[in-house]
């Protein structure tokens, strides 16, 4: 049918937004995006949790950059409400809200937000062995001086404070998201439809 719309197609006209509570209550499983999935034959989402930047490339075609131009489509259908997003490279659990269902966009920015607006604390820093802990100051020195230039003059993080996109040490691009039911009980102490585990690579 050639004037079908695509079911991931941007807006809230093309399903029902679940809240929490549906989700829960109607326990339906959770279709993530083919592009959060890293399965997109098409386009491979490049996603740089130190600057925020968004782009990709289509893995046939790897000359030519591709701008994230879905990033308005829903990230699972149906579409929900809340994503929570964990990962193992680091403790931190990230709750991804939109009313109107949560975007990649949404996912994206968030992700960044809550990985450079948040700062290590001591007590987190402290439970890193000490290789650990040099690569994290490795990592802040790399990544402060990787940010954009007016984020030096304004941002200047006090000595021996840390962002969390800094405890990724290296693995700071975004791979992709899966289910990852073990692991999100043995993180959360539960699973749901709507938890996925963040990958990561350098």
């Amino acid at each position: 049918m050639g004037d079908s719309v695509s079911k991931w197609s941007a807006g809230v006209g093309y399903g029902p937004v679940l809240s929490q509570t549906d989700l829960y209550l109607l326990n339906t499983e959770l279709q993530l995006h083919p592009i959060m999935a890293g399965a997109s034959h098409g386009f491979h989402l490049m996603f740089n949790l130190v600057t925020g930047s968004t782009g990709g490339f289509n893995p046939n075609d790897r000359d030519r950059d591709i701008p994230f131009s879905a990033k308005d489509e829903p990230a699972t259908l149906p579409r929900v409400q809340d994503l929570i997003i964990i990962t193992e490279s680091s403790p931190w659990c990230t709750v991804v809200h939109n009313d109107r269902g949560v975007t990649m966009g949404d996912v994206c920015s968030t992700i960044w937000k809550e990985y450079t607006e948040n700062y290590v604390t001591d007590a987190e820093f402290n439970v890193l062995p000490p290789r650990l802990q040099e690569q994290v100051k490795r990592a802040a020195t790399h990544n402060s001086a990787s940010g954009a230039s007016w984020n030096m003059y304004y941002n200047t993080p006090a000595p021996n404070r840390y962002k969390r996109v800094d405890w990724l040490r290296d693995k700071y691009y975004f791979d992709g998201l899966s289910k990852k039911d073990n692991y999100s009980i043995q993180r959360l102490g539960f699973k749901a439809p709507n938890i996925f585990v963040l990958s990561l690579t350098s």
